[in-house]
């Protein structure tokens, strides 16, 4: 198996390989230099014909600013490299976590399988053991889809359904399908606040987006979770804010968890398992809205705030939104109008 290098190592490579170009910087200016005084010294000696008429620095200039562009390309080329491997790293990671999360529901499958194979096993045993299998089929299709899904996004390739909703009804909507789809028991989510407008929204993706909140926060809460929801608006956004009382975010990874694979490494974060794909794929359907996604906590044991921003409908990026919606008349077929439920 190919050993690989931890970042010191190339650090190291990189430190030398600057060293390298210093001395060769300074040998340059030395040859010159010397050739420079000896000239001057011998000049008279040498015939006319040899010498240049007045000092030409241009040999000198010329040499520092070919050793400074080769810097400056080592320096590039070590930044590429460091984010490669960082790259490397996190699909290394995810590769592991996605082994995991597709192997713990098949193992499943296949041990209820092999138990009905092998015994009689009472109807009603029969059928709890078929539901059970079924739960993880569902996970594992689950699973398939997201990373499909963010492949197409990736490229492109999404179909667009982006409609005109009342954005209070579309947050309710989505807020209790969520609830109902995680067995959330009363009062766990809170919902309060109105933004008293319209948004031009993929219902179907931003229920991607409430879904994945809503499942970290259960995910990371050491006790009984509790969500709060806030909507309001400014001037030209609808804001949506979820707070919950988990074990919050270290400040030097708040910027980091909407990057793809990223997980944690955090020894007070309690081991859950996951591919580091869902707010990367949060923020990147937040994107599509014309909004954005930040997050916020205050330190561990703290809660996390993640705050949602999505242009109003005929009030702001309203060239951007024309555009999301002629996506979806060209994809459908269909023209765009607010569904009777929400608006």
């Amino acid at each position: 198996m190919k050993k690989k290098h931890s970042i010191f190592y190339h650090i190291t490579i990189f430190v030398i390989t600057q060293l390298a170009w210093l001395l060769l910087l300074g040998i340059w200016i030395y040859w010159y230099v010397i050739n420079y005084i000896l000239l001057k010294n011998v000049g008279e000696k040498i015939s006319p014909q040899a010498i240049y008429e007045g000092t030409n620095i241009f040999p000198f200039v010329g040499g520092i600013v070919l050793l400074v562009a080769i810097s400056f390309s080592i320096s590039l080329i070590f930044r590429q490299l460091n984010v490669q491997l960082k790259l490397n790293n996190l699909y290394d990671n995810f590769i592991a976590n996605i082994t995991h999360e597709l192997k713990s529901p098949l193992s499943s499958i296949q041990l209820y399988l092999e138990t009905l194979q092998s015994r009689d096993v009472p109807a009603q045993k029969r059928n709890e053991f078929i539901e059970l299998m079924t739960k993880d089929a569902n996970r594992l299709q689950n699973l398939i889809n997201s990373i499909l899904e963010i492949s197409m996004l990736e490229q492109k390739k999404v179909s667009h359904n982006y409609q005109v909703y009342d954005a209070d009804n579309l947050i309710e909507k989505l807020v209790g399908e969520s609830a109902e789809q995680f067995n959330l028991p009363p009062g766990t989510i809170k919902v309060e606040g109105h933004a008293d407008c319209n948004c031009a929204a993929d219902k179907s993706a931003l229920k991607i987006v409430f879904d994945n909140l809503i499942d970290n926060s259960i995910k990371y809460t050491r006790d009984k979770a509790e969500i709060s929801i806030r909507t309001f608006r400014s001037a030209k956004n609808i804001l949506i804010e979820f707070k919950d009382n988990g074990i919050g975010i270290p400040a030097q990874e708040l910027k980091k968890i909407f990057n793809k694979f990223y997980r944690i490494d955090d020894k007070n974060i309690p081991s859950v398992k996951g591919t580091g794909l869902g707010l990367y794929w949060v923020r990147e359907i937040i994107k599509n809205h014309g909004g954005k996604i930040t997050a916020a906590s205050k330190g561990q044991n703290a809660g996390t705030a993640f705050k949602i921003e999505l242009p109003i409908y005929k009030v702001s990026k309203k060239r951007f939104i024309n555009r999301l919606i002629r996506q979806t008349i060209e994809s459908t077929g269909k023209s765009i109008k607010g569904e009777s439920d929400y608006v």
